[in-house]
């Protein structure tokens, strides 16, 4: 049976405001001095930094760690967004075209470009050092009583190391580990590994390890 494929409104909606702010971007770029595929570049440029900032939001606040340098990255392509597109509604004479505003356009790839940067390259916690499995078996010297009450003999006894305990994690923590090992998945197309997840929920590393076991 052949299914119908119906429009989405909202859908359809978002394509024509997005072909608009996009041609509104290039007659802005064009005008201040950007001519050809350079002109073209600058809405690829805004919406894909707006885009990045806005997935990067996303991404922190799932990880529960501070968001604000994503919000400023993006406010600011959605002010060069929402400039464009007011800026083009006539109250701009296009042909006269002030300088600050073509230093402004000439400067937005750099912009641009710190801001991707940051956005994608951001530093992960250092990982927290765990116990040295050298240390869990040196030998400790027991003191034993001999025969003769006046002699002792000291013996090197190899001391047992103690069993670990058990790790438990809560299932809410696991089912938001299970939400971030699906979205890093689905950017990176591998699997988390334990130091990316502890970075991401802010745990210690056994209980990540614990979480990362339940994942595999």
């Amino acid at each position: 049976m052949t299914r119908l494929v119906r429009p989405d409104a909202v859908l359809v909606q978002a394509v024509i405001a997005g072909a608009l702010s996009f041609a509104h971007l290039h007659d802005l770029a064009e005008a201040a001095g950007q001519r050809g595929w350079k002109a073209w570049a600058y809405p690829v440029s805004v919406d894909l930094l707006l885009v990045a900032a806005w997935h990067r939001l996303r991404t922190l606040r799932d990880a529960g760690e501070p968001s604000r340098s994503a919000w400023a990255w993006f406010a600011v392509a959605l002010a060069a967004s929402l400039g464009a597109n007011v800026a083009t509604a006539g109250l701009l004479d296009l042909g006269d075209v002030p300088d600050w505003l073509r230093i402004l356009v000439a400067g937005w790839p750099a912009l641009a470009f710190l801001g991707g940067t940051l956005l994608v390259h951001r530093p992960t916690s250092p990982r927290e050092p765990g116990p040295d499995p050298a240390l869990a078996a040196v030998p400790v010297p027991v003191v034993e009583r001999a025969p003769d009450p006046g002699v002792q003999v000291a013996t090197a006894i190899p001391a047992a190391p103690a069993p670990a305990p058990a790790v438990t994690a809560p299932p809410a923590l696991v089912a938001h580990a299970q939400k971030i090992a699906a979205d890093h998945r689905a950017r990176t197309g591998s699997a988390i590994d334990t130091e990316t997840l502890r970075a991401r929920l802010g745990v210690p590393y056994a209980l990540a390890a614990a979480i990362a076991a339940q994942l595999a």
